[in-house]
């Protein structure tokens, strides 16, 4: 029984990190366990009752089904813009800006957006100025951060055929001018380390459906192309030279395999706080072997973790299934993150045990820290 007080007590500890100046050494030692028990949680009754955010949707129709249901569960939305090759999912970037702006004109209390720039005219005295405009112009229409894409590691060569990647000195006048406008950088760049795997060896049953259906960005299959910590290795030189730079890591930091190594970057670079959109089978995957670490991770970072789902429309959607799938994720990350119940996912086989982080926790992760991180996200 006094065992299992100390560790309430650490978590306890934990969770109050950054909110009061007290440490865990201050804690009295002889305190009760109806003391240790008062810490909060939240059950699952409460997830509409709770404000929240998910900050990285792509709504790229002009759709108002997709916010409406959001709403319904209590989320404020950023649609985020993607420099990805123009199809009928994803238009050129001012058409997904144009688009985002009328939502957002529609829903200015339930919507934010993320602009994007392209890389045309890359390599010439152009794309520099071009793309200085563009941001300048998505800033004066209220943009809140800025996304940069994979195809920057992965697709943009220089004349000679090298991969571009995000550390080479072209892209710093762009990024100093996103700091100098206190804007923040969203980064996806490179992949889930699956990415470097047969499929058959991959962990999550999501990627193993994404490089099937896109091979391109199956990397196992390009051995000529960069590394996973190429990819990696390049994001972290770019960080160390903006280190005032209010940067996300979309995807988990493309991390998503190892709380440790996400903690290493994290530890590194102050600046740098990450969302979970589309990897949060990622962490349920590391609880099955071990939940306390994960558990322990999400408490010690709770500062720099944002919810995000990576959900969204198109004109090819069927909304309903849409907004229904959209609906059923939010529940399940919410029972995993707030309550202790043992869930199964389509994701991989084996059980895990949801987290149960304390109020304070979920309260960061859902709501505080997407404030924070993205300032202008709340109307």
């Amino acid at each position: 029984m006094m065992m299992k007080t100390l560790i309430k007590l650490r978590y306890i500890c934990l969770g109050l990190l950054g909110i009061f100046s007290q440490s865990c050494t201050q804690v009295k030692s002889n305190a009760s366990a109806d003391e240790v028990e008062k810490i909060e949680f939240y059950s699952m009754e409460d997830f509409n009752s709770v404000e929240k955010f998910d900050t990285h949707v792509h709504l790229n129709v002009f759709d108002s089904t997709f916010i409406k249901k959001a709403q319904e569960d209590n989320f404020r939305l950023l649609t985020v813009n993607v420099d990805v090759n123009q199809n009928a999912a994803y238009p050129g970037v001012e058409k997904q800006r144009a688009i985002a702006q009328s939502l957002v004109k529609a829903f200015p209390d339930r919507l934010a957006f993320s602009t994007a720039f392209n890389l045309d005219n890359w390599g010439t005295d152009q794309w520099k100025p071009q793309t200085l405009a563009y941001l300048d112009n998505s800033f004066k229409m209220g943009s809140i951060a800025v996304k940069i894409w994979k195809n920057i590691g992965m697709d943009l060569k220089d004349k000679d055929g090298k991969f571009v990647m995000i550390d080479d000195p072209r892209f710093d006048p762009v990024i100093d001018f996103i700091e100098k406008n206190n804007i923040t950088l969203i980064g996806h760049l490179g992949e889930p380390r699956n990415a470097w795997l047969p499929v058959e060896e991959m962990t999550v049953a999501n990627d193993k459906s994404y490089f099937t259906k896109n091979p391109k960005y199956h990397m196992y299959k390009f051995p000529q192309n960069p590394s996973y910590e190429e990819e990696v290795d390049a994001r972290d030189r770019m960080l160390a030279k903006h280190p005032n730079l209010r940067f996300v890591g979309a995807h988990l930091g493309s991390l998503e395999w190892n709380v440790d190594e996400l903690a290493k970057r994290l530890d590194k670079f102050p600046n740098m706080a990450v969302d979970m959109a589309a990897r949060i089978p990622h962490l349920q995957y590391q609880a099955v072997e071990n939940r306390q670490k994960v558990y322990d991770f999400m408490v010690k970072y709770q500062d720099r973790l944002i919810y995000a789902t990576d959900h969204g429309v198109d004109v090819k959607s069927d909304f309903e299934k849409v907004n229904q799938s959209a609906h059923q994720t939010r529940l399940s990350d919410w029972e995993f993150f707030a309550t202790d119940h043992v869930m199964s996912g389509k994701s991989f086989e084996g059980e895990f045990q949801g987290l149960k982080l304390p109020k304070l926790v979920i309260d960061k992760i859902y709501r505080i820290n997407a404030e924070k991180w993205f300032p202008g996200i709340k109307k």
